[in-house]
Parts: C-alpha cells; sequence; structure tokens
C-alpha cells in the first residue's frame, strides 16, 4: 500500500479552500461580492442592517412581518447585565476599546441562560442578545471613559440610530444614521476572512457562540483586519492636505512602509464596496461643510499609489472618513466592525455546527531531525 502523498504547503493558506459556505461570495477578480447570491451593490443603500441579519440567519430576506418581529427582538435585547456595566466601570478609562470589548463579550456568557446550548435555535436566540448588546457595551464604555453615565438604549430607533443614540446621548442626524446603517450592511460578512475563519474553528469544536466570538475578537483586533480603518484616519490626520499626499506615499513606498487600507488579499480589481463608502462620506463631508477635506485626500492617496503600484482601496480605506465625519472616536472603529460583523460570526457559527467537522489543519515540519536527548549534567 502506497503512502498518501503530502499535502502542499500554502503560506498563508492562500488558495486553500478551508471551508463551504452559503453565506457570502467573493469574486476577487471580477470585484463581486454578494450575501446569499444577492449582489452587494443591490442591498447598499436600499437594504437595512436587520434585513441583512435576517438573510444571513435564516436564508433568506424577511417578510414585512418577519423583520418587524426581528426588530422588536433585537431592541428588547439591548440591555446589558448589571454585572457586565460594573465591569465596564471598573476597566481603565485607558484601556484598548478592542480588549474591553472582547472581555465583555466573555462576560455576557456568565449570565446568558442559553450559553452551553448549541443547538441552532439557540445559537440564533443568542445571537439576537449579542448582536444587540455588541453596540450597547462600545457605546457604553465610550462614555464611561469620558466620566458619563450609560445611557439606556431606546426601543423605538433602529440599530445603528440607536447605536448613535447611546453612544453621544442625543438622537443623531438621519444623515449620520442611514450611514452607519450602510456601513453596517457592508461589512456584515466576507467569506473566510481571519476573524471568520477564526470563529468557524472554534465553533468546529462545538465550543458555544461567545466564546467563538471572542476569538473573533481577538482575530479582527489586529491593523491588517479590523485595525486598518483606524490607521487609515491616522494617517490621513498625519497628512494633513491634499498638497501632501504626494510626498507622503512617495516616502512610505521608499521606506517599504505599509499604506494603511490599500490592497486587499483577495481583490484584484477593487473592492465593491469601497464605493458606496466613498459616496455617503462625501455627503456626509458635504453636510459637515467641511469642502473634501479628507474625502479629497483619501481619492489623492488612493491615486498616488496607483502612480507607483496598481493596488487598490480595501473595505477600510473609505470607512475611515466616513466613520469620522458619522462622529465615531479613531479608537473605536474596529469595534463598530464588529457591531456589523457579529450579524457574519453568528451565521458561521450556525453554518460550522450544521457541517460538523473539527477543522484541524496539517502542519509542514520543517525543525531539525534525529536529535538525541542530552541529560543536563552533559549540555554545553
Amino acid at each position: 500500500m502506497t503512502a498518501a502523498p503530502a499535502a502542499e504547503f500554502s503560506k498563508g493558506l492562500v488558495g486553500v479552500v478551508a471551508a463551504q459556505t452559503a453565506l457570502s461570495s467573493v469574486d476577487g477578480q471580477n470585484g463581486v461580492l454578494t450575501y446569499l447570491g444577492i449582489n452587494i451593490h443591490d442591498l447598499a443603500g436600499r437594504a437595512g442592517f436587520e434585513e441583512i441579519v435576517y438573510l444571513l440567519w435564516h436564508g433568506k430576506l424577511p417578510e414585512a412581518d418577519e423583520l418587524a418581529a426581528f426588530k422588536q427582538d433585537l431592541a428588547a435585547a439591548r440591555e446589558l447585565p448589571p454585572d457586565v456595566i460594573e465591569l465596564l466601570r471598573a476597566v481603565p478609562k485607558e484601556a484598548v476599546p478592542m480588549a474591553v470589548l472582547r472581555t465583555a463579550v466573555s462576560a455576557l456568557a456568565f449570565s446568558d441562560p442559553e450559553v452551553e446550548d448549541i443547538s441552532i435555535e439557540a445559537t440564533r436566540r443568542k445571537g439576537v442578545r449579542l448582536t444587540a448588546q455588541i453596540p450597547t457595551i462600545v457605546a457604553a464604555f465610550g462614555r464611561l471613559r469620558r466620566d458619563l453615565e450609560p445611557v439606556a438604549p431606546r426601543a423605538d430607533l433602529g440599530h445603528a440610530a440607536n447605536f448613535l443614540y447611546t453612544l453621544n446621548g442625543q438622537e443623531a442626524d438621519p444623515l449620520k444614521a442611514r450611514s452607519l446603517d450602510l456601513y453596517l450592511v457592508l461589512l456584515a460578512d466576507h467569506s473566510l476572512n481571519a476573524s471568520t475563519f477564526t470563529v468557524r474553528v472554534v465553533a468546529s469544536t462545538n465550543a458555544d457562540l461567545h466564546t467563538a466570538t471572542t476569538a473573533a475578537l481577538s482575530a479582527l483586533k489586529g491593523n491588517l483586519h479590523g485595525g486598518a480603518a483606524e490607521g487609515t484616519m491616522r494617517m490621513l490626520l498625519e497628512i494633513g492636505s491634499v498638497e501632501k499626499v504626494d510626498g507622503y506615499v512617495a516616502g512610505a513606498f521608499a521606506r517599504r512602509q505599509k499604506i494603511m487600507g490599500i490592497g486587499h488579499r483577495i481583490y484584484k480589481t477593487g473592492d465593491p464596496r469601497t464605493g458606496h463608502l466613498l459616496e455617503w462620506a462625501r455627503k456626509l463631508e458635504q453636510a459637515e461643510g467641511k469642502g473634501g477635506q479628507y474625502v479629497d485626500m483619501a481619492k489623492e492617496v488612493e491615486q498616488s499609489v496607483q502612480r507607483h503600484r496598481q493596488l487598490y482601496p480595501n473595505v477600510d480605506f473609505f470607512s475611515a472618513p466616513l466613520l469620522y465625519y458619522i462622529g465615531i472616536p479613531l479608537d473605536l472603529f474596529t469595534c463598530v466592525f464588529a457591531v456589523s460583523r457579529i450579524a457574519g460570526w453568528t451565521a458561521h457559527v450556525i453554518e460550522q455546527y450544521k457541517d460538523d467537522t473539527l477543522i484541524r489543519p496539517a502542519a509542514q515540519y520543517i525543525g531539525p531531525k534525529e536529535q538525541s536527548y542530552v541529560p543536563v549534567t552533559d549540555r554545553k
């Protein structure tokens, strides 16, 4: 009997198909993203975030009565348990917000009555609670670190509008609420990205949704994933003006320094989400009367980069000015990414439970061979 051939090594799992999914498809060559076969261009600006969550979890767009009931379920689940509020009060004000969110989500498991139930229906119910509570955590910590009391959620507001209300203590301008809703729609799922792969690996062990989400938040934290929008906005603030863009970009290429928000592992002709983010960032900027300050600068960075190399912006690039003009503090950008992506994470956990296969890839050993043990008294 001949031995099976050794598996071929692929650095970073490039080109390796590690899972099958019916949730979202990414066509990197043609720049196409779909949710259950619906093109993102058909959803952006038309479907609300709650519709997208329902679509990902139930495999179809909700009818009017289903959507109304789902919105009510989300609104009813927004309050945090008292022990989690006390945890947020005890956190140092200078703590990294993503670390706070990760810890608070883990703590939510203490009081969730179904935490160990990994049935599909229980996971959906826990998904409702986590999707509703994550924005409340972000907003509460955003206020507590400024010596402001948390604001109780309002059941009469939509998901995006309620988050801005609980963050700022006043009802948001409708354009800002709509812009945030658009952002949440565009980032709800994106095939097998780093945090989604993480959530599926953890779920494949039959771990619960809270545990898998805590792991996903850890993966999202890095600046090569969710942290890129914050890095992009800090870059734009550092550059300061359109006139300084070319010099900054040329210097970055000379130093082999990564330009945040530029380039994507999958998309080779551009990320289809960027055009919508750019359009709405421009609307916000014009409403603020800023005269193209950061949107024009971002466009100039894009063009300047392409004079050096054929690289395109990813979703984080134009998310940066959009979130900035909505009024989100820079260090909360990645947390707001999680406010959206919990929809996709939950859907992938459900899908992984249905698949019921432990994810356990092989590793190629490259260390030393045939060494002998040497007693400690004989080692030199």
